[in-house]
C-alpha cells in the first residue's frame, strides 16, 4: 500500500490533523464542484514569532496492532488495558471506551479506578459512570499537564491508529463502529457553553513542484476514513481568485475541531458532578497496582504503560505545537502541503505544528524553539 504523505500523518502531532486533508488531494478521480465562496477575504494570520505564547511537546503512543482493549488478570486484579491510540486518542475516546466497557463490567464491579487523566482516562471514566459504576481516576497529572492536552485538537478517527498489516477486517470493522459512536457524542455537544467542539473550514494548499516528504522509517497507515465519507461534506475546490494564499492550488475542507481547553474542563465537571474522585499518585511499576482497594482497574496510561506494564510494541511519536496570540476573526484552518505545516484556530490560540525528520520513534519530550518559529515564518509566507 502506498505510503500516506508526511502531511496526513503530520499533523497528526498530538491529536491527529489532516489525514482527511491528504486524501482529499490525491483523489483527482473523484468529482469536485467548484464553487464561489468568502475565501477571497480570508483574514490573514499575523503570524510572526514575536506573538508566539506558548510552545509544548509530547509522546503519542502509537501500537502498530492498533490501540491495546483487552482484559487481564495481574497481581490479584481484573485489569482492562484502553491505551495506544496514535494521533486519534481525542477522536476515538468516546467510542472506544465503548469498546472497553464489557470488559469492564464482566467482572462485575460497583467501583473502579482509572489510571490516567488524559483523554482515554476521562472519558472511559465518564463511559463507566453513565453506566452506574463509581469511579477513582489515579493520577501523576491531571489537565491541563497531561499530555493530552497538548495536542491539536482535530477530530481525525484514522491518525497513526495502525500499521496497515494490521487493519483486518475485524479491525476495520471496529474501527468504524468505535468512530461513529464517537462521532455522535461530539454532535451532542455542539453549541453548548465554551464551545467544547465546532466545525471549522480548512484549506488544503500545494503546488505543482511541492517537494515529496516521505515520513522516514515509519510504516504504512491503512485507508480507513473511505470507511466513514458521510461524517463530513465533500471538498470544493477553489480558483485562484476564490483565496488569498500563495500557492498554485486550494481545496476547502469542513472538519470537526476540539476546544480543548473548554471541552477538558467540562469532562472534569462532569466527572466530578457524577462523585468521581481524583487521586494524585504515581505507580513505579503495575505490582503497585495491588494496593489500591479497588478490584477492577482500567490501564489507560498511554506511552506510559510501556514502562508501567512492560509493553515494547508502543512506539513513541514526537510531536511539538506553537500558539500564537488568538485572533478570533481567523475562524479558518491550513494545510499546506510539502511544507508539513497545518494551523488550528482555537479560542487559546492559533495553534501552528510542523513535523520534524525524525518525530516517529523519538521519545525527546525537549522544546525546539527554532522548530516551531521556522513554522510560523513559512506560515507568514502564506500571505506574503
Amino acid at each position: 500500500m502506498k505510503r500516506r504523505h508526511l502531511l496526513r500523518a503530520a499533523p497528526a502531532l498530538l491529536a491527529g490533523a489532516s489525514a482527511l486533508a491528504q486524501a482529499d488531494t490525491e483523489s483527482p478521480q473523484q468529482p469536485v464542484r467548484f464553487a464561489p465562496s468568502r475565501s477571497a477575504t480570508l483574514a490573514p494570520v499575523r503570524a510572526s514569532a514575536d506573538r508566539l505564547i506558548d510552545i509544548e511537546v509530547c509522546t503519542r503512543p502509537f501500537r502498530p496492532q492498533g490501540p491495546r482493549i483487552e482484559a487481564q488478570q495481574l497481581h490479584g486484579k481484573h485489569v482492562v488495558h484502553h491505551y495506544g491510540h496514535g494521533g486519534s486518542g481525542w477522536s476515538l475516546s468516546w467510542g472506544s471506551a465503548r469498546v472497553a466497557l464489557p470488559l469492564i463490567l464482566a467482572d462485575k464491579p460497583r467501583r473502579i479506578a482509572v489510571i490516567g487523566c488524559g483523554a482515554i482516562g476521562l472519558t472511559t471514566a465518564r463511559v463507566a459512570q453513565d453506566a452506574g459504576l463509581k469511579v477513582r481516576i489515579y493520577c501523576k497529572e491531571r489537565p491541563p499537564e497531561v499530555a493530552s492536552s497538548r495536542a491539536t485538537g482535530l477530530w481525525t478517527p484514522d491518525s497513526r491508529i495502525c500499521a496497515a498489516e494490521h487493519a483486518t477486517p475485524a479491525f476495520r470493522q471496529r474501527w468504524e463502529w468505535m468512530a461513529r459512536s464517537g462521532f455522535r457524542t461530539y454532535q451532542s455537544l455542539l453549541g453548548i457553553a465554551g464551545e467544547p467542539v465546532q466545525w471549522r473550514d480548512g484549506y488544503v494548499l500545494w503546488n505543482d513542484d511541492q517537494p515529496g516528504s516521505e515520513p522516514p522509517g515509519e510504516p504504512d497507515y491503512p485507508d480507513l476514513y473511505t470507511q466513514i465519507p458521510d461524517l463530513r461534506p465533500r471538498p470544493v475546490n477553489l480558483q485562484p481568485h476564490e483565496h488569498p494564499f500563495k500557492v498554485q492550488h486550494a481545496r476547502r475542507i469542513t472538519q470537526m475541531v476540539f476546544n480543548l481547553a473548554s471541552y477538558q474542563r467540562l469532562l472534569l465537571e462532569d466527572f466530578l458532578r457524577n462523585g468521581g474522585e481524583i487521586v494524585h499518585q504515581e505507580f513505579a511499576n503495575a505490582r503497585e497496582l495491588a494496593r489500591l482497594p479497588e478490584r477492577t482497574i482500567v490501564n489507560c496510561t498511554g506511552y506510559g504503560a510501556r514502562a508501567l506494564f512492560g509493553d515494547e510494541t508502543l512506539v513513541p511519536v514526537r510531536g511539538q505545537t506553537a500558539r500564537l496570540i488568538p485572533q478570533p476573526e481567523v475562524d479558518y484552518m491550513v494545510f499546506w502541503r510539502g511544507h508539513n505545516l497545518s494551523m488550528v484556530p482555537r479560542s487559546d490560540g492559533l495553534l501552528v505544528q510542523s513535523q520534524g525528520e525524525h518525530d516517529f520513534g523519538n521519545a525527546d519530550a525537549s522544546i525546539d524553539r527554532a522548530q516551531s518559529v521556522a513554522a510560523v515564518e513559512r506560515l507568514a509566507e502564506l500571505f506574503g
